[in-house]
């Protein structure tokens, strides 16, 4: 057998960057699921149902006491308490506040109770169970989810015990024989509704236990009259329901202090129930499978509150920063523009002097010619180098057979894009250089308007405004709201902060000498425009943004494509971060971009991100369990938010308003895959792997810049040429 054969018969592994996402989106969704489980928002049934008729309630169970005995089914008992005893029993704890409050009292006056817990309940506070039974207490089934079982199916009762019972041996290693169902009462309450669910229980070995002395403290009438509803007469006994859950317990902890010495003193005895009846211990200790079910229940819970409780509070953070980076880019937008657009602005001297342009080409041949006629219209004085990088497709060739005056080819063999621009530095012949993409197309006063900010001497590079060519199909509307939105009003942000992160590769310049003082281009990371960009910040220079220097690039218009490209700039980001990461601890301007700049850029652009899908996945959950309309709202606010920055950001790029409308629908599906691309590209770093670089796939469906007159080969001859 062939090695492709065994390959192809045991099937294809799923890559860690699919595997480790999934795993972790599964883990996600389970914890919520669990949570919401043991919160009751799934499951929950808070239908009480009244009152019906209790003709086929047995006489002996309607006018007995409040233990219910129906084991025998034939001979069902409703058994009473001994006089001067009195059975304190505590409903729908435990409660972390509450509860421990009660057993201290109850331990301070040597009195023990029965505590009826839910579930839910008590495998959030096992210690808290534990503590009951230790304490020489007796626990109680109160159901896990707290339904009227009235309601309930008989697989759905079962369900609701056997989680109870779960509960209980992890939270404290015993099983329990008491029960008491959810919104009962008294004996004489017992109707043909609810009857059948005693019977059923009672088959099961469980005694039921209902109360005749209501103490009523979960409406809190205040202390005295607490005590009084708790108190038997003519010295009779009693079991006492009270609360240790559900509310503010202030009154009855208060209550006990003085319930409890009050009734000792006239002779009364609080026990157990069992001990109270002279039954057998209703615990039977667990061990074995049932008892390591319990427990690994009980952990799983407690991983799961403690994980939700922290993406709670990641939320609240990421909720926070998201606003935060909003209000702040609106701000410092208006602020840039504010600056820049002011009739008398300027950069310094006006630039005339010629201009250098590299295009690295490698397999450009459906976009080259429209790249290179577009240069040709250019306003400004310019010469274009093509640094031709190995291509097969016959690039380097189509460039020469244009003949277009000031255009030259440099060819070599394959080595990537920032060797392809190093070597396009050294044929150039001027101190300016503005580097661009195989795939972008130049608006006539692109060049001119890129290179002005060089009348500043402090500006070593600018960056252009970047946007998308192919933007009629729906990925590329999506693309062109993230242009707009994303990219040139953070850049508006990062400009005036003097944190520029980076300069797109399709419209960008730079001063040789500032390129030649931080080593030219480098392939140490696959976002080589980040990792320029941060150099050049560490080396002292200013790096801005030029808004009228606009480039028309094509955006890849698939979901594969897109997600190789994103992939690569996510991972190159870190990358680039990780490599200047020194600059957080250096002095004068590297120590300013490594305190200022790098936490920013983090920030925003690795960490928020990251957390970002926290706002999705709690939107999903609180539509199917939680407050579906105060959800809905919630989202539609930060929808809004979002709404009002694009349109602020469109309107300062002056674009058409109308690719707006997609905007809720780019949050729902595109901002997913980003997470999923950023998520992909920590896994990639965490775990140590490479990534190549990915060569997208090229239509040429850009032509010519908006507004510019295509095919300017007349036109490029009557520009004058670079002397």
């Amino acid at each position: 057998m062939t090695s492709r054969s065994r390959r192809r018969r045991g099937g294809r592994r799923l890559p860690m960057r699919y595997l480790l996402p999934s795993l972790l989106l599964v883990a996600l969704l389970a914890m919520l699921m669990l949570r919401g489980y043991v919160h009751s928002e799934i499951l929950a049934d808070h239908r009480v149902r009244p009152p019906v008729a209790t003709d086929k309630v047995p006489e002996e169970v309607l006018e007995g006491g409040p233990v219910i005995d129906a084991r025998d089914g034939d001979k069902p008992r409703g058994l009473s308490v001994p006089d001067h005893k009195l059975v304190l029993t505590f409903d729908d704890g435990p409660d972390p506040e509450w509860t421990p409050k009660v057993l201290d009292k109850l331990k301070k006056h040597h009195a023990h109770g029965v505590f009826f817990v839910t579930g839910t309940m008590a495998s959030r506070y096992p210690e808290l169970v534990e503590r009951m039974v230790k304490e020489g207490h007796e626990v109680g089934l109160h159901t896990f989810n707290h339904p009227d079982l009235s309601y309930q199916s008989n697989s759905r009762i079962d369900w609701e015990l056997s989680q109870n019972q779960l509960t209980l041996a992890g939270a404290a290693g015993v099983r329990t024989s008491l029960f008491r169902p959810p919104y009962s009462s008294f004996a004489d309450a017992f109707d043909n509704a609810n009857w059948p669910v005693t019977q059923y229980i009672a088959d099961h070995g469980y005694i039921t236990v209902v109360n005749n002395t209501d103490s009523e403290d979960w409406k809190r009438p205040g202390v005295d009259e607490i005590i009084k509803r708790a108190t038997p007469k003519g010295g009779k006994g009693a079991v006492v329901l009270m609360h240790d859950s559900g509310g503010n317990r202030s009154q009855t902890v208060e209550a006990l202090d003085r319930f409890l010495p009050a009734m000792q003193d006239e002779g009364y005895e609080f026990a157990n129930l069992t001990e109270a009846m002279d039954l057998p211990s209703a615990h039977t200790p667990v061990s074995g499978l049932d008892l390591w079910k319990g427990k690994a229940f009980v952990l799983a819970v407690s991983v799961s509150e403690k994980a939700t409780g922290g993406l709670v509070v990641a939320l609240a953070v990421i909720g926070f920063l998201v606003f935060a980076r909003f209000g702040l880019m609106l701000l410092l937008s208006f602020v840039h523009a504010r600056r820049t657009r002011r009739r008398r602005f300027r950069w310094g001297p006006r630039i005339t002097e010629p201009v250098s342009v590299l295009v690295p080409a490698f397999n450009e041949a459906k976009c080259i010619e429209n790249t290179v006629r577009s240069l040709t219209g250019s306003d400004h004085p310019i010469e274009v180098i093509v640094i031709d990088d190995g291509s097969t497709d016959g690039t380097a060739r189509i460039v020469e057979n244009l003949r277009l005056p000031n255009v030259r080819v440099v060819r070599q063999h394959n080595a990537g894009k920032p060797a392809a621009l190093n070597r396009g530095l050294a044929n150039a012949r001027f101190d300016l250089i503005v580097m661009m993409d195989g795939d972008t197309v130049f608006e006539p006063s692109t060049v001119r308007e890129l290179v002005q900010p060089f009348g500043d001497p402090r500006v070593g590079a600018v960056a252009g405004n970047a946007k998308v060519g192919n933007k009629d199909s729906l990925i590329g509307a999506w693309q062109h709201i993230e242009y707009v939105m994303g990219f040139n009003l953070d850049r508006r942000m990062y400009d005036v902060l003097r944190c520029m992160p980076t300069i797109p590769g399709a419209v960008g310049a730079f001063r040789r000498s500032a390129l030649q003082r931080v080593g030219g281009m480098s392939d140490d990371t696959l976002a080589e425009d980040t990792d320029i960009t941060m150099a050049m910040h560490r080396d002292g220079w200013r790096v801005v943004y030029a808004e009228k220097a606009r480039a028309w690039t094509e955006a890849p218009e698939t979901v594969q494509q897109l997600w190789s490209q994103r992939y690569r700039w996510s991972y190159g980001t870190m990358q680039a971060i990780w490599k200047h990461r020194r600059a957080l601890i250096e002095r004068g301007p590297s120590g300013r971009f490594g305190r200022v700049g790098l936490p920013l850029v983090s920030l925003f652009m690795v960490l928020a991100p990251l957390l970002a899908p926290l706002i999705d996945v709690f939107l999903l959950y609180g539509l199917v369990f939680g407050p579906t309309q105060k959800t809905v709202f919630a989202w539609l606010g930060v929808l809004a938010v979002q709404a009002v920055c694009a349109a602020y950001a469109f309107r300062l790029d002056r674009e058409r308003m109308t690719h707006l409308i997609s905007l809720p629908l780019q949050q729902i599906l595109y901002r997913q895959l980003m997470y999923v691309v950023l998520l992909q590209s920590w896994i990639t770093a965490l775990t140590g792997g490479r990534l190549r670089w990915q060569k997208l796939r090229r239509t040429g469906v850009v032509g010519a810049a908006p507004g510019s007159v295509p095919g300017g080969r007349s036109r490029a001859e009557e520009r004058r040429p670079v002397a």
